[in-house]
């Protein structure tokens, strides 16, 4: 039985995350690892409070997940396994992924705010540095069903067949439509020979439904947003990287612009 892992802060958009993917996770089989990470703060460490004060506020914490756990097993007939954790967040979800081989890490995306990336600090630094696929669930996200998915690709780094084959596998999975969608500020030879490479993969899809479409537009963002509400897509897809597209999607102004009105899941796919 594949596992992966769902990270909860108790937030709405990670209760929402979470009610997002039992559904998907019972359909598939997964089984769920509750993951929550709990640090005292830094004015009750000050505070130099006694060890049992200390132990007994991370004993509430640890049974405050369990009997999350418990309960969303019942809900929605999953095996739902709680991983309570204390220290640094990264560190500490590598170590819940290496323990349980999980093969997707699943986050709330936060709203818009004046102070927030595309998916949040944590989210954005969880796709930055982790080698492991991440769903990112905005809070109006709800699971209906994934018929269509966008990838949104950057054809300057040519098609790379790892992360086309995982969409692959999980668009044949579900029986979903994939569009493959591309934006460039200007025709080349270099996007013409992407094309063709792209027309030579087609054939080992050919029992699935693909298209490609490329747009001209200096607006990457709006691009990619405006193709989700033709498409009425059900799930975007990308692959970060440090350079081309995906470098100005992680600027703090564009993220902004792209949080704004989304209501579909962000799984990012790493290359290695």
């Amino acid at each position: 039985m594949q596992t992966i892992i769902i990270a909860s802060d108790f937030s709405p958009e990670a209760r929402n995350a979470t009610d997002y993917m039992l559904p998907l996770a019972r359909l598939r089989n997964y089984r769920v690892v509750l993951f929550s990470l709990k640090n005292i703060s830094v004015h009750a460490l000050n505070a130099r409070l006694p060890v049992l004060s200390y132990d007994s506020m991370m004993h509430i914490e640890k049974q405050k997940l369990i009997q999350e756990a418990e309960q969303l097993q019942l809900k929605s007939d999953v095996e739902v396994i709680p991983y309570f954790t204390s220290g640094i967040f990264l560190d500490e979800l590598q170590h819940c992924i290496d323990e349980y081989q999980a093969i997707l890490v699943v986050m709330g995306m936060a709203g818009k705010s004046v102070d927030q990336d595309l998916l949040g600090n944590t989210t954005t630094a969880a796709i930055n540095k982790l080698t492991i696929p991440i769903l990112a669930v905005p809070l109006n996200a709800k699971y209906e069903g994934i018929k269509k998915i966008l990838y949104a690709c950057d054809m300057d780094r040519g098609i790379l067949k790892k992360p086309l084959e995982q969409v692959r596998l999980m668009a044949s999975q579900i029986n979903a439509e994939v569009e493959v969608f591309h934006v460039h500020k200007q025709v080349d030879r270099i996007v013409h020979e992407k094309l063709a490479e792209l027309e030579k993969l087609k054939n080992d899809f050919s029992k699935l439904q693909i298209s490609y479409k490329d747009v001209i537009s200096s607006e990457v963002v709006a691009s990619i947003k405006q193709e989700i509400q033709t498409t009425k897509a059900d799930l975007l897809i990308m692959v970060p990287s440090r350079h081309g597209f995906w470098s100005s999607l992680v600027h703090r102004s564009k993220t902004r612009m792209m949080a704004y009105g989304s209501h579909i899941p962000l799984l990012s796919i790493p290359v290695g």
